[in-house]
């Protein structure tokens, strides 16, 4: 049976990618220009995770701006000045502002999908945002001509089509990346916000079957940018039951970096659904240390410890350059870290007997 392993999504982008999105940046290359070097950042990447012997694969997410926003690529309704969040190097980033409705996906997940399945036979899972990170994109102003609540019903029926034709194209398993849910407790303890957030994440996974919620994960961090986080600081025991609700299948948790993993490990233990798996971070992506085979091995049998095995799996914490301008971690550096989680999840599970 074995011990699953999955990547969260993101992976640095190449030398050559990187240079040309600066180019495109200044306007000095065209749009064809950098879907081509994209594309065959995609095969590249695809083809080194499976000579690692990756037993799913994902496109590194080279051909998106970043996790969070590509489904405003083309978008003409939006303003510069949305909610800023700060990390705890002293950067920020800062999502745009929704300027006018109705509020429409430019880009489907779906498209990048189609593209990766090209380069590969094996299984190939999808990265989505939560629609709880778009509805960020609200003004604090409601919008006279599009109230809050139409801006609502919008996301769900387009988060829903992310998700769906993802599943409907094949993929192994479609991964909400829900970052924003350890924030929330740090922009609002009383717990308020990240439940409105869980309850609009449910509105979308109430609208699968059991079976696509099988093939649906969530997953969470405390924000992974230029080797700096921007909740690492709120306690998992805020966060973790109230997760835990959300309708999935699945759950992805960083860990490796977590100071007191016995801790988290038993809320897990303890407020894991039924039926649920969770893969727990087994390397740290801001460490610059590649884990050895070894510790990756000795990180889950720990966790095997509190989480049945059947219901375990072993991923990386976070994505290796969530957005595309991030060169802190060396692509170099990010698949050494993922082959030591390949092989010391098979050891691991070489140890466990599965």
């Amino acid at each position: 049976m074995g011990i699953p392993t999955e990547p969260i999504g993101s992976i640095p982008r190449t030398p050559e990618l990187q240079a040309a999105l600066a180019e495109y940046g200044e306007g000095r290359l065209g749009a064809t220009e950098l879907a081509a070097l994209q594309a065959q950042a995609v095969a590249d990447t695809m083809g080194r995770l499976e000579r690692l012997g990756c037993p799913v694969l994902v496109d590194g997410e080279q051909s998106k701006p970043s996790f969070a926003t590509y489904p405003l690529t083309g978008s003409t309704e939006l303003l510069p000045d949305g909610v800023v969040i700060p990390f705890a190097d002293g950067h920020t980033r800062q999502l745009p502002c929704l300027a006018a409705g109705p509020f429409r996906y430019g880009v489907h997940a779906e498209s990048y999908l189609r593209q990766a399945q090209e380069h590969t036979g094996l299984p190939v899972k999808q990265a989505v945002i939560a629609p709880s990170a778009l509805s960020l994109l609200y003004p604090a102003t409601p919008l006279d001509d599009y109230p809050q609540k139409a801006f609502i019903d919008d996301l769900i029926a387009e988060a829903e089509a992310d998700i769906r034709g993802c599943l409907d194209a094949g993929a192994h398993v479609v991964q909400l990346d829900f970052t924003e849910a350890r924030l929330s407790l740090k922009l609002d303890p009383s717990g308020g916000l990240l439940d409105d957030f869980i309850r609009l994440n449910n509105q979308v996974l109430e609208r699968f079957d059991e079976a696509g919620r099988a093939r649906i994960g969530v997953h969470t961090c405390p924000g992974g940018d230029q080797d700096s986080t921007h909740s690492a600081d709120v306690d998992y025991a805020g966060l973790l039951p109230k997760l835990f609700q959300l309708k999935a299948g699945n759950f992805y948790v960083q860990l490796a970096s977590e100071p007191d993993a016995d801790r988290v490990l038993e809320i897990i233990g303890e407020h894991l659904p039924a039926g649920g798996r969770v893969f727990v971070g087994v390397t740290d992506p801001i460490d610059p240390q590649v884990e050895t085979p070894e510790q990756v091995r000795d990180r889950v049998l720990r966790a095997a410890q509190h989480i049945p095995v059947d219901r375990l799996g072993t991923t990386d914490d976070c994505g290796f350059a969530p957005f595309a301008d991030d060169t802190s971690t060396s692509r170099e550096t990010a698949f050494a870290k993922i082959s030591a989680r390949v092989q010391g999840t098979a050891l691991a599970a070489e140890s466990l007997q599965v």
